[in-house]
């Protein structure tokens, strides 16, 4: 996509704790991945998040994961491919429903976690995610990994799908995120803020080692759970629109 257009996208409605934190966000992004009791939320936080986004003309997208709570859904399961497909059937509908209730609609779909790393390993698992998504509705967008297999996968599959960086945090030298638990995974304000910056302006992220990569996304990830999510949210946006780039939806960007 052209560097004048990028969306901005959080995982929200995680932690029943960090409400404030959600709310700050949403008036810094465009497009909001909602958790939908596949690793976190529940009916009641589903419906606060849509109520919040839409009241804000942000995106609404489900964030469903592997059925796995007490790991945060951060561990790969063996599942049935059937059961799979049920469990993110179920997540998916209980965000289309609430949004309904609003008078919105679901633009995006965004795998959590092991999953979201499993669908760009494992075309088994895109074939699972796919299925999923066009019981519910097939004109939602899949956002996956930049340089993922699984772009291609779903769009011959009719699907739309966008491509997804991240602004806080850092990459390894072969495209992959850094693990969470080596030093230096998670980017501070001021490098996640240059980060952005070059990956939306020249397309470029700066590996580990000091390689370069060449990504060119279709949307930004902000994560939630990053200490003061929501300040570097506001400054990325912010450093964003004075270069003179567009922040808008992703169904507007690809």
């Amino acid at each position: 996509m052209s560097a004048t257009g990028i969306d901005l996208n959080a995982d929200l409605g995680e932690n029943p704790e960090a409400c404030e934190t959600d709310d700050a966000l949403m008036c810094s992004i465009t497009s909001a991945n909602i958790a939908c009791g596949g690793h976190a939320g529940d009916r009641e936080s589903v419906r606060r998040a849509v109520v919040a986004a839409s009241s804000l003309g942000v995106n609404v997208g489900a964030h469903p994961s592997y059925p796995d709570r007490a790991n945060f859904g951060r561990v790969a399961m063996q599942m049935a491919p059937a059961e799979l497909r049920h469990a993110l059937e179920v997540q998916i509908r209980l965000v289309v429903d609430a949004a309904a209730e609003c008078g919105v609609r679901v633009t995006h779909v965004k795998p959590h976690g092991a999953l979201y790393h499993a669908v760009e390993l494992d075309a088994e698992m895109a074939r699972t995610v796919a299925y999923a998504v066009r019981k519910v509705d097939a004109s939602m967008i899949v956002v996956v990994q930049y340089g993922s297999a699984a772009v291609s996968f779903f769009r011959e599959q009719g699907l739309m799908a966008a491509t997804e960086a991240f602004a806080d945090r850092a990459y390894e030298a072969d495209g992959r995120l850094r693990d969470r638990t080596l030093p230096g995974a998670l980017l501070d304000e001021e490098r996640a803020i240059a980060q952005a910056l070059s990956i939306v302006l020249h397309h470029q992220a700066i590996a580990c080692d000091g390689s370069p990569l060449t990504i060119a996304p279709d949307t930004l990830c902000l994560h939630s759970d990053t200490p003061n999510a929501a300040a570097i949210a506001k400054r990325v946006r912010g450093a964003l629109e004075q270069a003179g780039v567009r922040v808008t939806p992703v169904h507007k960007a690809i």
